[in-house]
């Protein structure tokens, strides 16, 4: 057989070497049960790819960024075919690596309780024994759409694909479908049967016995595509590690960070509050949550004062053409509350000051001799924040702001601008 030229890459050298046609990636690193992909020419691979001529090739470890994707990526897998074999009613949504772990999307009749979890991560455990390898397959939209017709999700994703709509599907849709070809992973047991099959961008491990450590943490609500108007599914989180000692590390900081959680403290503290009567997303200071809250406030305000700014106060609605006027509205509609109809007229919260401000400043004539005016305001604002999204004080619907601006001549702005 030919030979071909290709150039191995290490963490401080380059290797020319040498290797006969049809060389698969995983040879390279068959004595390193670390390296669980490869990057060829800046492209993430499978071990089962078939390397070509001038390819240059780069070991990807389980316990890096990218290894730690593959590893979640692949997990999420297992968790899918386990959960489709004690559900085989669910419909299979979107399931990416994310930060520390992954997730996957699921239409089911009826939620997932702890008891489901339990048995979906005994399920997993069998399919990691069983060493069922991952099997990357190019296919067609036409192709796929047939074998993938009674999943109706991923039917949705192609047809966005051919849309050219991909890149703007939902978040993690990129690991489904996106720019290049459509490939289908398929679990194949040892005798080479297939168990199950998946619409994937890939790559994966080797075979699923090379997951090392795993554990299912929660499920959820989520709806398809992060869109409220469609239909709600539920979603199963899990993390993986490259070893049980990374896991058992990963779950103790988990531990120490719920000790510590802001929700709970607010809590146990008798801080605040977020009543189910007003609303998600909007919080209720107690009286000692008003204490930390004024003191903050009254430390803020005095900084702003003795930088030179004024104090002022502006109302929490306004008239719909202000936002239009500011630019605002034609953007941001879909993060504003929906609006309300008074006197003929549309009103909205406002969910920035900045037009409020430039109000004040154009309300009568400015000499240049006032320049910089700088205003400054604790201005309540309302932001339309998806409920997958609200999280305790840190992603809420209702918050106030120390908003300010300053108004200069066009020679002082660069000035103004870095010690505003």
């Amino acid at each position: 057989m030919p030979d071909l030229k290709i150039a191995l890459a290490h963490a401080d050298a380059r290797e020319e070497r040498t290797v006969t046609t049809g060389t698969k990636a995983w040879e390279l690193f068959a004595d390193d049960a670390e390296v669980i992909a490869a990057r060829v020419n800046g492209q993430l691979k499978d071990l089962a790819y078939e390397l070509g001529e001038g390819d240059h090739v780069e070991a990807v470890r389980i316990d890096s960024r990218d290894g730690h994707d593959i590893l979640r990526h692949s997990t999420a897998h297992v968790m899918a075919q386990a959960v489709q074999q004690l559900f085989p009613d669910a419909k299979l949504g979107i399931g990416p690596p994310i930060e520390n772990g992954f997730y996957y999307d699921f239409d089911v009749e009826t939620p997932f309780v702890p008891e489901d979890l339990a048995k979906i991560e005994t399920a997993m455990r069998k399919i990691i024994k069983e060493g069922q390898r991952f099997s990357r397959r190019v296919t067609t939209d036409h192709d796929a759409i047939n074998e993938l017709q009674d999943e109706p999700y991923k039917i949705e994703l192609i047809g966005l694909k051919g849309a050219g709509r991909s890149d703007d599907a939902a978040e993690g849709a990129s690991v489904e479908v996106g720019a290049g070809e459509l490939t289908i992973y398929d679990n194949v047991r040892r005798n080479g049967e297939v168990a199950w099959s998946d619409l994937c961008r890939g790559p994966h491990l080797p075979t699923t016995k090379r997951i090392p450590a795993f554990k299912l943490m929660r499920s959820a609500a989520a709806y398809w595509r992060g869109d409220e108007k469609n239909k709600q599914l539920q979603r199963i989180y899990g993390t993986a590690w490259e070893s049980k000692e990374a896991l058992e590390e990963h779950l103790h900081r988990i531990e120490e960070a719920e000790r510590r959680d802001h929700r709970k403290l607010g809590r146990d503290l008798d801080l605040f509050s977020f009543p189910d009567e007003i609303g998600s997303g909007l919080v209720v200071f107690h009286p000692k949550g008003g204490i930390i809250k004024r003191e903050m406030e009254d430390y803020v305000r005095q900084r702003h004062i003795e930088e030179g700014f004024q104090y002022v106060g502006t109302p929490h609605i306004s008239k719909e053409g202000l936002f239009h006027t500011s630019g605002h509205l034609p953007y941001y509609a879909d993060t504003m509350f929906p609006p309300m109809e008074f006197e003929g007229a549309n009103y909205y919260l406002k969910a920035m000051n900045c037009p409020m401000h430039n109000l004040i400043f154009r309300s009568r004539g400015r000499s240049y001799r006032e320049l910089p005016l700088r205003l400054f305001e604790f201005g309540s604002v309302y932001r339309y924040e998806k409920s997958g999204v609200v999280h305790g004080l840190t992603r809420v619907r209702g918050m106030t702001q120390d908003d300010s601006h300053s108004y200069v001549t066009p020679s002082r702005r660069p000035t103004r601008s870095s010690t505003c």
